[in-house]
């Protein structure tokens, strides 16, 4: 786990070997802790259902957590190009992780052919480097049961820099910084020229992105030190910072609500997304069954012209059986009468012989007497 730079912040970095012999279909990393809550990375190596790299950060202990427990965070995944960091991935997303929902991240975060390509360097040494960057707005209910407090209209990470604020108008410039966990007094003192160029600087800093982490807290120290300034501004600039930090709360609180409503806008956008995808997959499906009906209607058909065929032979069969029957029948009649006809005349033979024996006889008496 690296070093968080923030109460509600922090990185991990998880390095997988041998990546390319994993055989699971899911990876976990190690749990790491951030602002008191358990996360950890899941993967799928060869996709989740998609040809790309699936990544997701995921709460291992949601079934040990209390009901209703919900985890408001924003973070980012990034798959580290190991030889040239400025091709590494990164994604950024905020989700409301509940019971229902403990994960959430990318399907389909880099295409896996692009992943395991000889040219890029995803995949030094057969390692897979993935960091993780999670900063957590509100938890429900606090961690380590921490009584409830008045809901805060910003961001939790913007807690510290209310009370900062508050301390500035009270004290009249003296305010401390909880997010960075650095107590002091600021003496409301002219800055050199050296510190106004350097707010200058950290002045361009924030506006090319106000919603990075402490942002606003740095938005705030700058424009307090050129308020402050003598020199190394123009009128026109002085006008403009004594313009916006009069009005500070409310333009930060503009552009946070832009934030907020534009991370509404993408995670809507992300989750139609997901229900087209599911949508078209399940008309591919709905495709495949219509197919595979007409398959089957096709082998009905086909089993129903050869059921007409058989029923068609069988009936011939049955038709030439029964003309064999009469025959046979004729025949076994006709075979008994001349079974008794053969009997007749082997009697009549019998009577003839016998009759021929006794007139051979005579004959030779006769003769002898009289040859």
């Amino acid at each position: 786990m690296d070093a968080p730079s923030g109460v509600n912040q922090g990185e991990f970095t998880w390095k997988i070997s041998y990546f390319t012999e994993q055989d699971a279909r899911k990876l976990y990393s190690e749990a790491f802790t951030v602002s008191g809550c358990e996360w950890r990375i899941s993967l799928y190596p060869k996709g989740d259902d998609t040809d790309h790299l699936s990544l997701y950060l995921d709460v291992p202990n949601s079934a040990t957590l209390p009901n209703g427990w919900t985890r408001n965070a924003k973070f980012s995944l990034s798959v580290i190009d190991q030889t040239n960091d400025v091709q590494s991935i990164r994604k950024e997303t905020q989700h409301n992780f509940t019971a229902t929902e403990s994960d959430w991240g990318f399907a389909s975060f880099i295409p896996l052919t692009e992943l395991c390509s000889p040219t890029a360097g995803y995949l030094a040494n057969d390692t897979l480097v993935i960091k993780a960057k999670v900063c957590v707005l509100t938890v429900t209910p606090p961690v380590n049961s921490r009584p409830a407090g008045p809901t805060d209209k910003f961001d939790s990470y913007f807690t510290g820099l209310e009370e900062f604020l508050n301390a500035a108008e009270t004290n009249g410039g003296s305010v401390g910084s909880t997010s960075c966990n650095q107590d002091g007094a600021l003496m409301a003192e002219i800055p050199s020229l050296e510190e106004v160029e350097k707010a200058k600087q950290s002045l361009k800093e924030c506006l090319s992105d106000l919603f990075k982490l402490n942002m606003k807290e740095k938005l705030y120290e700058a424009l307090s030190t050129l308020s402050l300034a003598r020199t190394g501004l123009s009128s026109e600039q002085q006008i403009t910072i004594e313009t916006f930090q009069a009005n500070f709360n409310d333009f930060t609180s503009d552009f946070l609500a832009f934030e907020q409503d534009n991370a509404e806008f993408e995670l809507h956008k992300l989750q139609k997304d997901q229900k087209f995808s599911a949508m078209k997959k399940s008309q591919d499906t709905h495709i495949l069954y219509k197919q595979l009906m007409d398959d089957l209607i096709k082998e009905e058909e086909e089993l129903k012209r050869r059921t007409e065929e058989v029923n068609s032979r069988r009936d011939k069969l049955l038709s030439d059986w029964e003309i064999l029957l009469v025959e046979s029948e004729e025949a076994k009649s006709g075979y008994q009468d001349e079974q008794k006809k053969v009997a007749e005349a082997e009697e009549k033979k019998r009577i003839a012989e016998e009759r021929m024996s006794r007139s051979t006889t005579a004959w030779s008496n006769l003769k002898a007497q009289f040859c």
